[in-house]
């Protein structure tokens, strides 16, 4: 694919990627998202209420 570099190791394996931002920022922007929705997975959560509760005081 034009714009992605593998970083290989001694063993051949992939280990790491490089993105060309201006041709796949987009995708980059998807990938990043869900790292961070997973990372934050386990986080307690707040209802709809609460939040609005907070926000209008």
């Amino acid at each position: 694919m034009k714009g992605v570099q593998f970083l290989i190791d001694d063993e051949g394996e992939r280990k790491g990627v490089l993105i060309d931002l201006s041709l796949h920022g987009g995708l980059w922007e998807d990938f990043f998202d869900a790292a961070l929705a997973a990372d934050r997975e386990d986080e307690p959560r707040e209802s709809l209420q609460e939040v609005r509760r907070k926000v209008l005081g």
